[in-house]
């Protein structure tokens, strides 16, 4: 079955998962840190196949190998459309041994009690039966918390596991992903209770089910080794939140277990205006140094 397979080389092989999930409300600054602004489109499905395109181009490029790429995650958008002619995920799976994941989420609901939880969800079930038409392993969702609020952190976290629980029922690996923001003045004590609610959840699963785990690098090193190592979960990723790729880096070597999961910081660097030479050298540079820190 593909899905064991994909769960082996998730579990087993080296590298990084690249976060190439940039949706509605974030694909415009994706494309201006690319080089193309907004004049450059006149609406929404001219900017998403500008995004597509260079998508496509980074997921194509002979640098981005499955001995250093472990997986990509996509947006819905990206999962049906397609690559040299397959659809995304086949392309990435079939073609070049890359585990595909598709967020899921719909966005950030207003901020309430110091986090913000997922808006609902209401189509998911849809939407993971349409995964399930590609050889896609997983899928990701996203929140935030900015303070140290238990019951902010609780909801956000109860929420997370609720939906995993969901997608688990469909045969899919959920990534749960509770971003605690990188310029939070009580960074770590929102991690300390984030950790205890996570751990909570975790011993709710059952034996032989598994999550996977995207945070963001603690303040202090080694913070989440209790997390890397439960039999409950599949690995801990982590996520860039807007530090420079050479910080994010830095940070994850101190970390030894957590793989990364970058987006923004994987990304930096790259432009429209370069040449497939230049595009070429300036991803397998970030790829190489993302994938040694991921190696630690």
């Amino acid at each position: 079955m593909e899905y064991d397979k994909q769960l082996q080389r998730i579990k087993n092989s080296s590298g990084f998962i690249a976060a190439l999930d940039q949706s509605g409300g974030s694909t415009p600054k994706a494309l201006e840190t690319y080089g193309v602004g907004s004049d450059d489109y006149d609406n929404d499905e001219a900017m998403f196949d500008m995004v597509h395109d260079m998508r496509a181009r980074i997921i194509t490029c002979k640098a981005f190998d499955n001995e250093r790429v472990l997986g990509a995650i996509l947006f819905e958008d990206t999962m049906e459309r397609e690559i040299n002619g397959k659809p995304t995920a086949n392309y990435l799976w079939e073609d070049k041994n890359i585990v595909p994941f598709l967020k899921v989420d719909k966005g950030l609901a207003e901020q309430m009690s110091g986090v913000q939880v997922m808006k609902p969800m209401p189509n998911l079930d849809l939407l993971l039966d349409k995964a399930k038409n590609y050889p896609v392993f997983g899928t990701k969702m996203r929140s935030v918390i900015y303070e140290p609020n238990v019951d902010g952190i609780e909801l956000v976290v109860q929420q997370q596991f609720d939906v995993a629980k969901q997608i688990i029922s469909k045969g899919l690996m959920p990534i749960v992903e509770p971003e605690v923001d990188i310029n939070s003045s009580s960074k770590h004590e929102c991690e300390v209770i984030l950790k205890t609610n996570i751990l909570r959840n975790l011993e709710r699963l059952g034996d032989g089910v598994q999550v996977m785990l995207k945070l963001t690098l603690p303040e202090e090193a080694g913070f989440y080794q209790e997390l890397i190592e439960h039999p409950n979960v599949l690995k801990v990723v982590a996520l860039s939140g807007g530090y420079s790729r050479s910080d994010a880096c830095a940070k994850l070597k101190k970390n030894p277990g957590m793989i990364a999961s970058f987006s923004r910081a994987f990304t930096e660097g790259l432009s429209k205006q370069q040449s497939d030479s230049e595009f070429a050298d300036t991803i397998s540079t970030s790829i190489e140094e993302i994938y040694q820190a991921s190696k630690v």
